[in-house]
C-alpha cells in the first residue's frame, strides 16, 4: 500500500520568477506519472500546490500569471518553500506579506520542513527562523542579504545547506541548485532509489564542487575610502606585478599596518587574499576564452610556479584549473566574439 503522500506548498508572490518555480512543481509531482520505474515507491509520494497570500492569480516577476491552488493561509503543508524572488539593487522590502510570514511559522511550529531556492531566503529571513542558523543564498545576492539579515550565516559558496534542530531549515543557493533541493527532499521522503530515478529521468545535475567555481570575485567598491578605491583601481591593471601589497602600501601613503586594517574595512578582505582572489578571477577569464597551457595562464597573472597557482586557484574556484577549463571553457576553444 501506498504511503500518504507528503503535502508541499509552494509559495508564488509577485516577485518569483517562472523557472525555479514551475522547475520544482514539476520535478516533486513527478513522482506520480513515473510510478512504476526503478527506485520509485508506488503512488505518488508528494502533494504539491502552488499557494498564494490569497488564492487570486499570481502575475509573477517573469511576465506570465500563474493560477494558484488557493491562499497559503490555512493551508496544512508539510514542507514550505520559497522559489527564487527577483530582488532589486534597493534591496527587499519587507513586511509586504505578512499574512505569508505567519503562516511559514505556524507551519514550522507545527513540524513543517521549511525550504528557500536562490533569493527565496529574503522572504523567509523576516519570519526570524533562519537566524543564528547556517544558510545559503543566490551568491549575488549575498553581500544585500547580509546587511539585511545579519543574524543569518550564509554561505553562498554552498549548494545545499540542512539547518535547524531537526534538519528543518533548508537552503539551495544559485539558481539551479534547486536541483539540489528537490533531490534532497526526493531521498529524504521516498529514499534515495527513488531520488537517483527522478535525477535520471530529468538529467538533474548536483552541484557535488559547490558553487565557487560559479562565484564571480566583485568586491565592494562604494565604500567611501578614497585612497582605497583608487588602489583598487590600479589594482585591476597590475595584479599581476611582482609585490602588489607592497606597491598599494607605498601608493597610500600609509604604513603597512595601517593600510592593511584600512584595505580590510573597506573591501572585506585583507590584502594579500584580495590580490589573490582578483589574479584567481582573472585566471578564470584567460581559461574561459583561450585555450592557453595552465602554466601560461598562471604566469599572465602574476604566479611562476604552476603548481602553486594550481592550488590557490583549487582552494579559491573549489575546483582545479583544468576542471574549470572543461565546464566554462568556450566549446570551440579561444573565443570568436
Amino acid at each position: 500500500m501506498a504511503s500518504a503522500a507528503v503535502h508541499v506548498g509552494i509559495v508564488a508572490i509577485p516577485e518569483a520568477g517562472l523557472a525555479t518555480l514551475s522547475g520544482i512543481f514539476d520535478v516533486l509531482n513527478s513522482l506520480a506519472w513515473l510510478d512504476g520505474h526503478e527506485g520509485l515507491p508506488a503512488g505518488p509520494t508528494f502533494q504539491v500546490e502552488l499557494l498564494g497570500e490569497a488564492a487570486d492569480p499570481v502575475p509573477l516577476a517573469s511576465g506570465v500569471t500563474l493560477p494558484l491552488h488557493g491562499a497559503a493561509p490555512g493551508r496544512s503543508c508539510d514542507i514550505v518553500i520559497v522559489p527564487s524572488l527577483f530582488v532589486r539593487g534597493t534591496g527587499w522590502k519587507g513586511g509586504r506579506y505578512p499574512d505569508l510570514a505567519r503562516w511559514i511559522v505556524e507551519r514550522h511550529r507545527a513540524g513543517a520542513t521549511i525550504c528557500s531556492a536562490c533569493s527565496g531566503l529574503f522572504l523567509i529571513a523576516e519570519t526570524g527562523l533562519f537566524d543564528g542558523v547556517e544558510a545559503t543564498v543566490h551568491w549575488p545576492y549575498a553581500r544585500m542579504f547580509g546587511a539585511q539579515y545579519p543574524a543569518v550565516r550564509v554561505h553562498p559558496d554552498r549548494a545545499l545547506v540542512v539547518s535547524g534542530q531537526r534538519g528543518e531549515l533548508i537552503s539551495s543557493g544559485a539558481s539551479t541548485s534547486w536541483h539540489d533541493l528537490v533531490l534532497y527532499l526526493i531521498g529524504r521522503e521516498a529514499g534515495p532509489a527513488a531520488a537517483r530515478a527522478v535525477c535520471k529521468a530529468f538529467a538533474l545535475q548536483r552541484h557535488v564542487d559547490g558553487l565557487a567555481p560559479f562565484i564571480v570575485f566583485d568586491p565592494p567598491r562604494e565604500h567611501g575610502d578614497a585612497v582605497v578605491a583608487a588602489c583598487q583601481a590600479w589594482l585591476d591593471g597590475h595584479a599581476s606585478v611582482a609585490f602588489p601589497v607592497r606597491e598599494m602600501v607605498a601608493r597610500s601613503g600609509l604604513s603597512e599596518r595601517g593600510f592593511s586594517r584600512r584595505f580590510q574595512a573597506a573591501t572585506g578582505h585583507p590584502p594579500l587574499d584580495y590580490v589573490q582572489r582578483l589574479r584567481v578571477e582573472q585566471a578564470k577569464r584567460r581559461l574561459e576564452r583561450t585555450d592557453d597551457p595552465i602554466e601560461q595562464v598562471a604566469w599572465a597573472v602574476g604566479y611562476e610556479d604552476p603548481s602553486a597557482f594550481r592550488r590557490l586557484f583549487a582552494r579559491i574556484a573549489g575546483i582545479s584549473p583544468g576542471h574549470y577549463r572543461r565546464q566554462f571553457g568556450h566549446p570551440g576553444g579561444t573565443d570568436r566574439g
